[in-house]
């Protein structure tokens, strides 16, 4: 089944994920309109789609010939456009999940739900063939993870400001990606968590770290402990400095053995037999991979909203690890 579906937002991965995920899957989806917010970039998209340039996400979300919304960037609406697609009874893929307002997350999650529509986050780390690989080396060869340490390293221009594309504050996104690629990794829930966010006098934090702990509540220090950091101290004017000995992105220490992994296909793994790399530059593109879950999902009539609960269970651990950082203690988290 071919399913009809409207663009809104054209985000920095448009190109190189979206554009071409969807070219490949031209016998899964038919892209019928595209809004965005720069409308001569709108009407280009639309053109090579053969699909209609629409001025606004609302006048996309209500028209007939649409079966599914892909929100591909926040922009300047926020959640609007989803909150729009529940309205109307469209399914959602969204690549902005964890872009929303914290302040409204529970808003749009109430939404989703009180809709029944189908619902599909984004979560381009989960999907990567480095980390499926990893999940089947878990199972099979290597047991269950002990310690995960997971970094971001990113480069900032002179001025200090993040050389990548728009960001919540504070790195919250760059966090919730970390916090959820742990979670996914370990296939449990953290019991409690403890932040730290050094400040220098009214500059913007450049660095901030936190430690889950997967042990049963009340058992601290029992189970996995996963410590994740994001760092942005390094800037562009300083090449050699910013380009030496990046760390790896996931280090997994496991039962009988550890992984390296750098995504989207990097996995080398050591165990008793010595080192092996795993050559996974092969395996379908992540953008593919995703937007046929979400065809699935769709198509099958078996709702799915399972990618939102873990978008806001991201987003509370990371607000919990705020609050430890500014108080100096140990959060405990809900379950």
């Amino acid at each position: 089944m071919r399913l009809r579906v409207g663009v809104v937002g054209l985000g920095n991965a448009w190109q190189m994920r979206h554009r071409a995920a969807l070219r490949a899957l031209g016998d899964c989806f038919d892209v019928r309109a595209v809004c965005a917010e720069v409308a001569t970039r709108a009407e280009q998209v639309a053109s090579e789609f053969g699909a209609a340039p629409v001025d606004g996400f609302r006048a996309l979300t209500s028209r007939d010939d649409i079966d599914a919304v892909l929100v591909l960037t926040a922009e300047w609406y926020g959640p609007l456009p989803i909150l729009s697609a529940c309205e109307a009874g469209k399914a959602v893929y969204c690549a902005a999940a964890l872009d929303i307002d914290p302040r409204r997350a529970n808003e749009v999650k109430q939404r989703v739900e009180k809709s029944g529509v189908a619902f599909m986050a984004e979560l381009p780390r989960r999907h990567s063939p480095a980390t499926l690989r990893l999940k089947e080396l878990i199972a099979t060869t290597l047991g269950a993870p002990r310690l995960l340490f997971c970094h971001e390293r990113q480069r900032t221009e002179g001025n200090g400001a993040v050389a990548s594309r728009p960001r919540c504050p504070t790195s919250v996104r760059d966090l919730l990606e970390l916090v959820d690629w742990c979670r996914y990794v370990v296939g449990g829930e953290p019991s409690s968590v403890i932040g730290v966010c050094p400040r220098h006098g009214s500059e913007a934090a450049d660095y901030q770290m936190m430690s889950l702990d997967f042990s049963p509540p009340g058992s601290v220090g029992t189970g996995p402990l996963a410590q994740i950091s994001c760092s942005r101290y390094l800037r562009s004017s300083w090449p050699e400095a910013s380009s030496f000995r990046p760390p790896a992105e996931l280090q997994v220490c496991c039962e009988r053995g550890v992984a390296f992994v750098d995504l989207p296909s990097t996995l080398v793994w050591f165990d008793e037999a010595g080192r092996h790399q795993e050559s996974l530059g092969a395996e379908r593109p992540v953008g593919e991979q995703m937007l046929m879950q979400f065809h699935r999902a769709v198509t099958s009539l078996i709702r799915k909203t399972g990618d939102l609960e873990d978008a806001c269970r991201a987003l509370q651990i990371v607000l919990a690890a705020q609050d430890s950082g500014r108080t100096g203690t140990r959060v405990a988290l809900d379950p």
